[in-house]
This record gives C-alpha cells, sequence and structure tokens, in this order.
C-alpha cells in the first residue's frame, strides 16, 4: 500500500499550515499576557483606603 505523492503533499502541507498556525496564535496569546501594565501608585491606593475606613467609621459612629 503507497500513498500517492500528490496526497502525500496535501497531507504535509495542512499540517505545516496547521503548525504555523497555532505557533501564531501562541505568540500572540504570550505577547499580549506579558505586556505590562503601569506601576501601581501606593501612595494613591493607602489614601483610598484611608478614605474609606473614615467613611465606615463614621456611618458606624464609631468616631466622635
Amino acid at each position: 500500500m503507497s500513498i500517492k505523492p500528490q496526497i502525500l503533499a496535501a497531507i504535509s502541507g495542512a499540517l505545516a499550515a496547521y503548525m504555523a498556525d497555532e505557533a501564531a496564535g501562541q505568540a500572540a496569546a504570550g505577547a499580549a499576557a506579558a505586556a505590562p501594565g503601569p506601576p501601581l501608585n501606593l501612595w494613591g491606593l493607602a489614601g483610598r483606603q484611608a478614605a474609606m475606613q473614615l467613611r465606615q467609621l463614621m456611618q458606624r459612629r464609631s468616631l466622635r
């Protein structure tokens, strides 16, 4: 049983196209996940947390 050269070429071409598409998809997903965002502003976060805590104390009427 021998496979015709045209069929073998079609199969290998389809496999090569599939593998290239997979590699391109993984590279795009890796690039999107690796893009860093802006650095965190720790002073801003601490200020927001303090303001929220003050509001919570005022709502509970603990702050007098």
